[in-house]
Order: structure tokens, then sequence, then C-alpha cells
């Protein structure tokens, strides 16, 4: 679930040889193609020669590219509420159709990254759960899903500000992040993790990660999500910093603005700044998701 810290992570994978991060691929068609928003390397997106580059190779120029039907054929599929076919349905069927339809975009949008990036890894930071679930028909275990957890009521605490995007065109239908109530973060917390922990067992290859142990033995996690994204080099020593290049990352954190030395440590600021009321609220609403992931 978002707010969970995958950002920073997703960031310094994409400063590992081969690897490229591209942020939240799943906003790129509104956010990219149709709200012109800024890019990570600060240009908006029509302006990136990277993206430029990458809708020449993937679709002959993004102006070539039926946003609209895209966007359309993206509300038919890629919904939580298709969730339970995705999982569970078979290969064939109207839901099956749009979903090879949709992956198909995907797959061309992906290689185009790898071309034109000169990347063999590709780092989505994508969240969906129903956009997993419709990849792993096409990738089934070449896709790597990597599952950051984090206390529901830290995640609640960062759900709750307000947050300007700076990323957001001047005409932006989300001039801020999104906000939710404790109640409705809690339930998102739960059904997002479940349903990233039903894809697991039907056998995408998974790698839990809890925000809390990542940052407090960064080197040790770090190294262990390299190696299950295929990387075998040698990892950063994040606990002496890091600088993190200007790169391409789409929509998502503004943390992806980011540029130059950066440390990794916790943000435990919501113990003091949660209400109590909202923190007894997603304490007692998450009570099986924390047994299971240890919180």
């Amino acid at each position: 679930m978002g707010r969970s810290g995958s950002t920073l992570i997703e960031r310094l994978l994409g400063e590992l040889p081969g690897f490229c991060s591209v942020g939240e691929t799943v906003h790129l068609w509104r956010r990219g193609v149709v709200e012109n928003e800024l890019c990570g390397c600060g240009l908006p997106f029509a302006d990136c020669g990277f993206w430029e580059d990458v809708g020449r190779e993937a679709f002959g120029g993004w102006q070539r590219l039926d946003v609209r039907r895209v966007l359309g054929l993206k509300d038919r599929v890629d919904r939580t509420r298709f969730l339970p076919v995705l999982l569970n349905g078979s290969d064939e069927g109207p839901l099956a159709e749009r979903s090879v339809r949709y992956t198909e975009l995907y797959h061309r949008l992906y290689t185009a990254i790898a071309l034109v990036g000169g990347s063999s890894v590709i780092v989505d930071a994508s969240k969906h759960a129903s956009l997993a679930a419709c990849l792993r028909w096409r990738y089934g275990a070449r896709m790597r899903l990597l599952h950051v957890v984090r206390d529901p009521r830290a995640v609640a605490h960062s759900w709750s500000k307000r947050v300007p995007r700076p990323d957001a065109s001047p005409d932006s239908s989300e001039p801020e992040m999104a906000r939710y109530s404790a109640g409705r973060s809690a339930v998102q917390w739960m059904a997002q993790n479940a349903c990233f922990d039903a894809l697991a067992r039907r056998g995408i290859p998974t790698l839990r990660v809890r925000y809390e142990d990542f940052t407090a033995a960064p080197n040790e996690e770090f190294a262990r999500i390299a190696e299950f994204a295929g990387y075998r080099g040698e990892c950063p020593d994040l606990e002496d910093g890091v600088s993190l290049s200007r790169g391409h990352a789409l929509s998502g954190n503004p943390m992806r603005f980011a540029a130059g030395p950066v440390g990794v440590r916790s943000d435990q600021g919501w113990r003091e700044a949660l209400p109590p009321w909202r923190r007894r609220l997603v304490t007692a609403m998450t009570v099986p998701g924390r047994r299971r992931y240890g919180y």
C-alpha cells in the first residue's frame, strides 16, 4: 500500500547497473500523456527526452496512442473489483480478453523502456494489486513482486496529511496527494496486503519486506531485495549514505525528484502525531494483518 516507504527502495534499485526505475506507470496514461505532469527529471512529460524516446519506440509516438481508449480499457480491467476473477478466473472470457489487450500496452511500454534505458530490469513502483494480477497472466514467474509492508498506524497517519503534489500541472485533476480517513486507510491496508498475499500463493515470486526492518538494517535488507530482483553485484553501503542520480520516475511520492546524497532513517513521527482515537481505531481494524506481519 502507498505511504509504506517504498519510494526510497525503488530509487535505490534504480541506481543498480542494468536497472531502470520508472515510478508508477499505472498513472502514466493520465498524469503523463494527458495531463503532462512533471517527470522525475524536472521536465514536463512531453518535454522529457527519455519518455519521448519511449513513446516513439513503443507506439510510434505518444500522439499516435488513443489514450482515452486506454483509460477506458483500464477502467474495465485494472480495478480492485475485478480481483476475484483476475485471481481465480480462467484465461478465457471477456475480462481475460481485455486483460490481454491491456497488458500488451505494458509489454510494449516495458520493452521500449528497456531499449531506451539500456536496462534488463524495469522497476515499476505501481501499487495496484489488480495491475499485478493482470501482468501475471502475461509474465508469470518473470515478474517479481516486492511486497513492502509498514505498520498500519504509521500508514494511516501518512494518508491523513495534506501534501501538495509538486509534479501536478496547473490544471491537474489532483493538485494534492490523496487523503484517507483512518477507517478507510485501515480497510485499504488490510485489503491491498491480502491481495498481494493472494498473488504470492498463486505462484508469483514474492519477497515481503517490512519498512521497519529495512530502516533498522538497510544494508542487509537491500542486499536481500537486490538479490531477489536478479542483481549479483556489490550493493552500495547505505549506512554511509548514497547519492541518487536524477531519474525519470513518473508519479508517486515527491521524493522521486530528490537527487544527491540521501540517508536511510526511520520515520516514527506517527507515534506522537497520530491522535489516540485514530490509533485505537486502526489498531482494532487491522488485528489479523498486524498479527500476520508481526505488528
